[in-house]
């Protein structure tokens, strides 16, 4: 079976979107992963700040990621997204995804985006199908 880090990295070889964001990967266990973006202006909504399409991107691909790091791929059937405060331009965004529960069929995941100062900016909560397939 391959390792977490494997899995993770031929998935965001072939994650033509996560690259366009400018994803990058930081952390990678089995039900855990760390990310980071740094928002650009053309990521902006029409009130100058970032869209919000943009944060639940970067959350579901941290989802995603933490998801399919045990060895079984996994798709999202349900997921949702708070933004508790406003992201400006050229700010740096983390994103920390945290299995909160898996068993052979679901799994719960919770991610909390963050900027540079530390400030949580958003709480997004993930729940995956485990598929039999195996990366």
């Amino acid at each position: 079976m391959r390792s977490p880090e494997e899995i993770v990295n031929i998935m965001m070889e072939k994650d033509a979107f996560s690259k366009w964001l400018g994803i990058s990967i930081l952390e990678i266990e089995k039900g855990r992963v760390k990310l980071k973006q740094e928002i650009k202006p053309e990521m902006l909504n029409g009130f100058s700040i970032a869209h919000g399409g943009i944060l639940y991107s970067l959350a579901d691909s941290a989802l995603a990621f933490a998801a399919n790091s045990h060895g079984q791929k996994c798709v999202s059937i349900e997921t949702s997204i708070s933004h508790l405060k406003k992201v400006m331009p050229r700010d740096i965004i983390y994103a920390a995804a945290t299995e909160r529960n898996r068993s052979k069929s679901l799994g719960v995941y919770e991610v909390e985006l963050t900027n540079q100062n530390e400030e949580l900016v958003g709480l997004f909560k993930g729940t995956v199908y485990v598929m039999k397939d195996i990366w």
